[in-house]
């Protein structure tokens, strides 16, 4: 789902530029309260410190399984879980722990 508020378990509102869910989250008027598996994340001029430092590491520590951080003027991609991060350059195909598959 694109541009759709999410409230996360700290009770924090976010945007993200991608959220990715497993089933179909109920509330899709208001802010969503069930957790993304993954997001992905456009990185937008003068904001890329906090897409690629702040974002990931809030996502993470909220139970988000994989950030993708994507840089449309350098193509790269950047995909960080729990166990690490991975330095890619588009185009990627990307194996999520949900067990989908994206390409970026």
């Amino acid at each position: 789902m694109a541009d759709v508020y999410v409230r996360f378990p700290d009770g924090s509102y976010k945007r993200p530029d991608i959220a990715i869910f497993c089933r179909e989250p109920e509330e899709l008027d208001e802010a969503i309260a069930l957790l993304p598996e993954a997001v992905v994340e456009v990185v937008s001029r003068g904001y890329e410190a906090k897409d690629l430092e702040i974002g990931p590491r809030f996502y993470l520590s909220q139970g988000v399984k994989d950030v993708v951080v994507f840089d449309p003027y350098t193509l790269l991609v950047l995909h960080l879980r729990r166990d690490g991060a991975f330095r890619h350059v588009s185009p990627v195909e990307l194996e999520l722990e949900a067990g989908c598959l994206l390409t970026v």
